[in-house]
């Protein structure tokens, strides 16, 4: 009977494993963002978030992204529901209609090909901001496409991505007044080859040409948001390669 019980129990804890989202401590060796700041954080397949119910935009979104993760077949979802998770507080689809903004992944859409659910949920609206055109379809995807490269060539890229707010009251769309953010940040650890390194991305939420990104320190962006980026890491590896970047490597 105890051995029944025993087998029964590992089969439910088997099956839980498979139909749950991973934890946050799935996120990887890095760790998640630290900050004061908190919305509502849900681990979901593909990526963790830090949702905002009052900017109706993430905090942050972060995940990790291998050569298994950079290709795959799930079809494109292309169907943006709100998380529900976040429920009734998250931002609607519709409040975008008509705006002039595009509906932003953090976490890309082709960064999740590897698993349907997974596809699924990168569609949420906790994982979408208010991007213009010109920065969504330009800047913002380039780097995306530069990084799945970076993956499918080996290794392991940590990646943690989000809105940026000025002090100045934020422009709204919607009747859900989602708050537009003037800019993004994304920065990516990996230690491929085991040699740790880490770079910081800028862009302003513009049109055209001038929604280019600027390659900076983690420390920059850091300094810019008051998030602490890859905490788990070991104290040392932490604090060189956020202090520094080499702009030649990332692009």
């Amino acid at each position: 009977m105890n051995n029944r019980w025993k087998e029964g129990a590992c089969c439910l804890m088997a099956l839980l494993a498979f139909l749950l989202p991973p934890t946050a401590a799935a996120q990887g060796k890095a760790g998640l963002p630290a900050s004061e700041r908190h919305g509502v954080v849900v681990a979901h397949t593909g990526y963790t978030v830090d949702y905002n119910v009052q900017t109706k935009n993430p905090n942050w979104v972060a995940w990790e992204l291998t050569a298994r993760r950079s290709k795959g077949e799930a079809r494109r979802s292309s169907s943006f529901k709100p998380d529900p998770a976040v429920g009734a507080r998250c931002g609607r689809t519709g409040d975008y209609t008509r705006s002039g903004y595009d509906r932003g992944h953090l976490c890309p859409a082709a960064d999740n090909k590897w698993d349907a659910r997974a596809m699924k949920e990168s569609f949420y609206m906790s994982n979408i901001s208010p991007q213009l055109p010109g920065l969504n379809r330009g800047s913002w995807k380039k780097l995306e496409d530069r990084c799945r490269r970076w993956a499918a060539a080996g290794g392991t890229y940590y990646i943690v991505a989000g809105p940026v707010f000025s002090d100045a009251p934020a422009k709204h769309i919607g009747t859900g007044r989602v708050a537009v953010p003037g800019g993004f940040f994304k920065v990516i650890y990996t230690d491929v080859d085991g040699k740790p390194r880490a770079a910081g991305f800028l862009f302003d939420n513009v049109e055209g040409k001038t929604a280019g990104e600027r390659i900076v320190t983690v420390d920059a962006v850091e300094r810019l948001t008051r998030y602490d980026f890859f905490p788990d890491l070991p104290d040392a590896t932490e604090k060189k390669v956020e202090a520094t970047v080499n702009a030649a490597l990332w692009r």
